[in-house]
């Protein structure tokens, strides 16, 4: 039995933004072009989502703003994937650090 195999080299659809809007950031396109790339953008999209909802109310605010200066940062890497890569895994670490110092229930 033979089996087609299809492989696509750019990913359409990055977690955070589509990769196929026409006017894509150059830090976008890198992301959108990159297969390790566009995975860490979809476990940080998940990841931001998931610590959203698990942080009281009064804490939501910083977390949006600190997502905003993180996407800042992003931004400035242009398409350089190795610095992409650093910034992805510095915020990954920090929902990490976040998550990990959440009051959990008895």
């Amino acid at each position: 039995m033979a089996y087609a195999c299809f492989i696509t080299t750019t990913p359409t659809n990055a977690a955070s933004f589509d990769c196929d809007r026409m006017d894509l950031a150059a830090d976008e396109s890198a992301i959108c072009g990159n297969r390790v790339l566009n995975d860490l953008d979809v476990k940080m999209a998940t990841t931001f989502e998931l610590i959203s909802g698990l942080l009281p109310m009064g804490n939501r605010g910083k977390l949006q703003d600190d997502q905003s200066a993180w996407l800042k940062k992003r931004q400035a890497c242009g398409g350089d994937a190795t610095c992409l890569r650093n910034v992805y895994d510095e915020r990954l670490k920090q929902f990490e650090d976040t998550y990990n110092n959440l009051g959990k229930p008895l």
